[in-house]
């Protein structure tokens, strides 16, 4: 069977045009990466707006996201204040000159972060509870006054409520008898303890604001707050987005902001019951149960407030101007599922770098954050995006990946590999910073971002990360997500803490409330299985239904095979009537464990007899129970056994077949058949570094299809298992014709072709070596740019194919072959293919190296020249502290080790 469909194959290829050939998903602006662009003190013009977005479009970006910080000492006299009529001029600019080059433009909506600014008034202000006691004794008027003790709080904090309570527990309202001084104005038999709660104001600043930006951050929780913030903004824009395709949102980062001015009132209507009574309760250092059981209706109470008041606002404010909202929800005291999902672009982060064992990755400890991002932190965003229909999720990607000017292109690939892996398909570069062209190098530049900028020496290989980047995302974006399964988030659980107050669920504290969970562990574990899922919130599955026995949060969002209920403490009574529907609609459903009981104060007994008698009826009906890979096979939905071999993959579903992305980000190479849990008409074999797709031989069985996979560490790859006969030439394995052609040992030469501060003299050397090897020329040494390796040599007799090799790249290249253009090596492994440039006799082979910054920015610190000089933050390094590259070493660069051709059959 496999000798005929290899037969049909080539047939198939030989006898087609290369113009009946299929070709990859369309490329369009969204499939492109785009960049967030730092306006530094909005000191832009429209010469050098234009000039940059020629730039960046001719190595293919695909728009930019505005967001004005804070600006660069010595040009003040070119900051422009935000909103202003001159500041809408340069975002009209922008917006024109984007759409010529067909980019798109995002814009923040404030300066900095977290979202804030000018025209917040103390009202509108993130908010804080603030607790103060008191003892009143029987018979004897309180001398002290009812008023808030910190200073910084006065003439800001507000008294809520004045409760006391007896000794016998009886609880007293007294806010009414406190007067405009402060002066309690009531007498008692009885001592009692007061609790008096006010609305304090956190005071906190937008960071890193911009001219024109700076003010308070608002009050989340408030709608009136969220709805006056935007006043200005329709001032600014009237009803017109200006051609802005989406207003974005950085992440939460408001700290102590746990509490809004009506917070009793919104509690009692959504919770049923008045928190005030049991104020000494919620704010005592009890860890016992009664007390985590008001804090997770605390917590719950935000995360609606939130939800409401912020986040479904904000979007309604972008689309009454036919335009889209971003939000970036992690760091927020909520259910992060609900808040991604109430915007249309839901948006998550890469913060530090992680690890892989890829052959030849360098990672050095001294150059990055003692922080792994976390895969699984990721998929809230796209989860969210998936079950509602989302077509786009989108990250802040490469932040502080490495330390700056350190940062090479084959480190971004096995980052963003994860990142797709993870869901997402709408990458955003952290970062660009635009700079006029006046400013000598290296130019203005963000404190935090790898610097994704013209002036970064490696600009000019910039390219091939972006078309890769491209060719993944267009395929990531076509169809649906194909996960098999929805596992369903106790949140719950993570609220039920007696511990802290509005417990924001940040990114850096992922050991703390998501890694301890029974939750996480099953994602991990099944995921290193072979299966793939979505996350899935209480409110969604209020929501969800049964199509043909699939689970879907809504008619449009992702469908799902199996609804998978991991062993939890806490469940609402609720959640458990819409786990037995969606059963009772045709929905395979495990539920690993039963729960224990219900979550919340009010009444939890007449809560837990009704999950009780819940469960009673779970036992009689359609819900598996128990251990979840026996109850996976029990309902024969199988894993993909390429996770045996550490092979990662995402699935895309479309009309015409399934899309596997798979990577190899393992120390091994790859070279056997995998099983494919799909059947395919055709396998077709598409590289995303170059764009070539290929037939793929297949054994094809009942439900699975098997294909040989050629994959090297590093390296990934993208399969189309198409449902119907697709033409392309027959893929190639790679196969040794005999010994490697070494040009290690020839003659070079060596030349410079930019960079700077100066460029070295050419050299002739015999054996590769880097140019920082020549320590006696000092110019090598601070050199940051272009360097040519150049050498000739004679092939007898020509193989089919050959494959260039090179071993250590510092840190990626061009390469030409006989004057003409290979393409670019810039991620591991470092190779190309050749052979259709090669000739029998003599060739040519000239190798463009380009470096690192950082040798450049070494010696410009070690001479005490000045380049980094701004307001706010300045510049810092990894750890945020002053940032001071004079007492590195030097960055090895340009080529080194072996360099080779593989003829190949």
């Amino acid at each position: 069977m496999l000798r005929k469909t290899i037969l049909a194959c080539c047939i198939t290829a030989l006898a087609l045009p290369a113009s009946a050939q299929t070709k990859w998903p369309a490329v369009t602006q969204q499939t492109h990466p785009w960049t967030r662009w730092w306006w530094m003190g909005s000191a832009v013009d429209e010469k050098n707006i234009s000039a940059s977005l020629q730039q960046y479009n001719k190595v293919g970006f695909g728009g930019v996201e505005v967001v004005p910080i804070y600006g660069a000492k010595g040009y003040e006299s070119r900051y422009i204040k935000y909103l202003s009529p001159q500041w809408m001029k340069m975002l009209d600019h922008t917006v024109q000159q984007s759409n010529a080059l067909n980019m798109g433009v995002y814009i923040s909506v404030g300066t900095g972060w977290p979202i804030g600014g000018s025209n917040v008034t103390i009202q509108d202000a993130a908010s804080k509870l603030i607790v103060q006691q008191y003892d009143l004794k029987a018979n004897t008027p309180l001398a002290e006054k009812i008023t808030v003790t910190d200073p910084k709080q006065k003439g800001f904090a507000a008294l809520s409520a004045l409760m006391g309570y007896k000794k016998n527990g009886t609880t007293i309202d007294l806010t009414n008898k406190v007067d405009a001084s402060g002066t309690l104005q009531y007498n008692t038999a009885d001592d009692l303890k007061l609790y008096a709660v006010f609305t304090g104001k956190t005071r906190q600043a937008v960071k890193r604001a911009a001219p024109g930006g700076e003010g308070y951050t608002i009050d989340h929780f408030s709608k009136a707050a969220t709805v006056d913030y935007f006043k200005i903004f329709d001032t600014a824009f009237g009803n017109s987005s200006h051609g802005v395709k989406a207003f974005f949102n950085d992440s939460y980062e408001v700290y102590n902001a746990d509490w809004t001015p009506d917070f009793f009132t919104e509690f009692q209507k959504r919770r049923g019951y008045d928190l005030r009574p049991y104020i000494n309760l919620f704010v005592s250092d009890a860890g016992n149960d009664t007390v985590a059981r008001l804090k997770s209706d605390y917590r719950e109470t935000l995360a609606d407030l939130m939800r409401e008041n912020f986040s479904t606002v904000f979007t309604q404010w972008t689309n009454k101007r036919n335009t889209l909202s971003v939000n970036q929800a992690h760091g927020s005291p909520g259910n992060l599922l609900d808040l991604y999902s109430a915007f249309d672009i839901p948006e998550t982060e890469t913060f530090g770098s992680s690890y892989f064992p890829i052959k030849g990755l360098k990672r050095d400890s001294g150059d990055i954050r003692n922080v792994d991002p976390d895969p699984n932190m990721l998929k809230f965003a796209s989860s969210a995006a998936h079950a509602y229909g989302k077509p786009l999720t989108s990250c802040e990607t490469f932040t502080w990946l490495t330390e700056h000017f350190k940062t090479a292109w084959s480190q971004c690939k096995p980052e963003v590999d994860q990142v797709f892996l993870s869901g997402i398909n709408h990458v955003f570069y952290h970062g660009t910073t635009y700079s006029p062209a006046d400013v000598k190098w290296p130019g203005w530049l963000f404190y935090a971002s790898v610097n994704f900028v013209p002036d970064n020496s490696l600009w000019p290989h910039v390219k091939g990360l972006n078309e890769y980047i491209t060719r993944c995302q267009s395929v990531l974006q076509a169809g649906e997500p194909d996960n098999e399964m929805l596992i369903y988030w106790p949140v719950y659980d993570v609220w039920h803490n007696a511990k802290g107050m509005d417990m924001p669920l940040k990114v850096h504290d992922v050991d703390k409330w998501l890694h301890p969970t029974n939750f996480y562990k099953n994602v991990v574990g099944l995921q290193n299985a072979g299966y793939s899922l979505d996350f899935a919130s209480d409110k969604m599955l209020e929501h969800a239904i049964v199509q043909n026995g699939l689970v879907s949060i809504v008619a449009k969002g992702a469908k799902h095979k199996v609804l998978l209920v991991p062993a939890c403490d806490k469940m609402p009574v609720a959640t458990l009537k819409n786990i037995i529907r969606l059963a009772k609609a045709g929905a395979m459903v495990i539920l690993e464990q039963f729960p224990k009981d219900v979550p919340g104060f009010n009444d939890p007994e007449k809560g837990k007899q009704e999950l009780n008698a819940l469960m009673a009826e779970i036992r009689n009906g359609k819900i598996i129970t128990g251990d979840v890979t026996n109850s996976l096979n029990a309902l024969k939905i199988p894993p993909e056994p390429m996770a045996a071999k550490q092979l990662k993959f995402i699935r895309r579903k479309t009309a015409d077949g399934t899309y596997y992305f798979i990577v190899n980000n393992t120390a091994n190479d790859i070279d056997e058949k995998i099983t494919l849990q799909t059947t395919a008409a055709t396998i077709l074999r598409m590289d995303p570094l170059n764009g070539n797709m290929n037939l793929l031989p297949e054994e094809k069985n009942a439900n699975t299809t098997t294909v040989r996979l050629q994959l090297k560490s590093g390296q990934s790859i993208i399969l189309k298992c198409s449902n119907k006969t697709e033409p392309a030439p027959v893929y190639k394995y790679a196969v040794p014709a005999g010994e490697a052609i070494s040009l290690q040992n020839n003659k070079w030469t060596l030349s410079f072709a930019a960079g700077g501060p100066q460029l070295p003299a050419t050299k002739q050397i015999t054996g590769l070596q880097p140019w920082t090897s020549f320590t006696e020329d000092s110019t090598t040494q601070s050199f940051s740019g272009t360097g040519v390796y150049t050498t000739t040599f004679t092939i007898k007799n020509k193989a089919a194919d050959y494959l260039l090799q090179l071993d250590k790249l510092y840190e990626s290249a061009r390469v030409i072959i006989n004057g003409r253009d290979a393409g670019l090596i810039w991620s591991l492994p470092y190779e190309l293919n050749v052979g259709g440039l090669l000739k029998e006799g003599s060739n040519t082979i000239s190798i463009e190296v380009c470096n690192l910054m950082a040798n450049r920015i070494r010696d410009m610190d070690r001479k005490g020249e000045v380049w980094r000089n701004y307001h706010e933050i300045n510049f810092v390094n990894i750890n945020y502290k002053d940032f001071d590259a004079g007492k590195w070493k030097v960055q090895p660069s340009g080529l080194d080790g072996a360099v080779q051709l593989m003829p190949l059959k």
